[in-house]
């Protein structure tokens, strides 16, 4: 295994600029900027792998399953996920060969649909918190919850949206499959959407469930398992912020474990946004990774030669 092996987890939500650009060729197109910088990072003699958000994805493939459910059978959540995996891996290998061969390299690159286990009694099946897909009015919330038995909740005054559970992820099922590859000098994509979550039974078989697994967290895992040096979240901010958004905004240049730490218990990260981004960064240094970086796709290159984002070490 190279030493120099980076995680590069892609939001989601980058893949999607706004609502006016999100249909598949915008999707496409915006995957293909990233991958511009990606290959900067490998061409300097890094070996990558690339993990990957997926929630707008999932979203869409379950509106559409909702709006033709009289007409064909939905589609269950697991499934969404290998099929997000597979359409955006797709669109990631397919550009970052293009961009790849540009430039005069012929290396291989691969998507592993990867799964990843999860504790069946893990809690956050007990108290499910993760909205996923289209926004019900309370009346057809309330025949989902009771027909289908969904866990539903009113966000925001916009309507009701089902959630799901958000178990920690245990085990990267196809790690074997992935370290294989990059030992073979292929540039891996993987964890998409932070993995299909799979529970095992007492025969040993797996088998999905309904639920979503933080990219972050799985991508932290990888990276573990993997003996990688650095954790890459590529996100739509250059730099992670204390009081963000508010006049005394200040960017974070570089901090440590125990800082961070500091900074999640006084509240600066919200949940859904930074919080388990930075929860991740510190699992993986506790774990023995040497450095994350928080920054934009844009400035992946720059930020590893130190010159910009925001560094967090042990």
């Amino acid at each position: 295994m190279s030493k120099k092996l980076a995680i590069i987890a892609v939001g989601g939500n980058s893949l999607v600029k706004d609502k006016d650009h999100q249909t598949v060729e915008d999707q496409y197109m915006a995957v293909g900027e990233t991958c511009v910088h990606v290959a900067d990072l490998l061409e300097e003699g890094w070996e990558v792998v690339v993990t990957h958000g997926n929630g707008p994805q999932v979203g869409f493939i379950l509106l559409r399953s909702d709006l033709a459910k009289h007409q064909l059978h939905e589609v269950p959540l697991d499934s969404c996920g290998a099929d997000t995996q597979g359409a955006i891996g797709y669109h990631i290998q397919q550009h970052l060969c293009n961009e790849l061969a540009r430039r005069g390299h012929n290396k291989p690159v691969a998507t592993v649909v990867t799964q990843v286990l999860v504790n069946k009694d893990d809690p956050s099946f007990e108290t499910p918190s993760k909205p996923i897909g289209p926004f019900y009015t309370a009346e057809e919330a309330e025949v989902y919850r009771r027909e289908k038995g969904w866990a539903v909740v009113e966000d925001a005054g916009r309507g009701w949206r089902r959630v799901v559970a958000s178990p920690a992820p245990l085990r990267i099922v196809e790690l074997g499959a992935i370290t294989s590859l990059i030992d073979s000098g292929v540039a891996v994509i993987a964890v998409g959407g932070g993995g299909i979550p799979v529970v095992e039974n007492d025969e040993g078989e797996l088998h999905g469930v309904p639920a979503v697994i933080d990219k972050d967290r799985a991508s932290a895992l990888l990276a573990h398992k993997l003996g990688a040096t650095h954790l890459i979240i590529s996100t739509a901010i250059d730099k992670a912020y204390l009081n963000f958004g508010t006049p005394e905004q200040r960017a974070i240049d570089q901090a440590t474990v125990a800082e961070i730490r500091g900074y999640m218990a006084e509240g600066h990260f919200k949940p859904g946004s930074m919080l388990p981004k930075m929860d991740a960064a510190c699992k993986f240094l506790e774990r023995g990774g040497e450095r994350v970086i928080i920054t934009t796709p844009e400035n992946l290159l720059e930020a590893v030669h130190g010159k910009t984002g925001t560094h967090i070490v042990p």
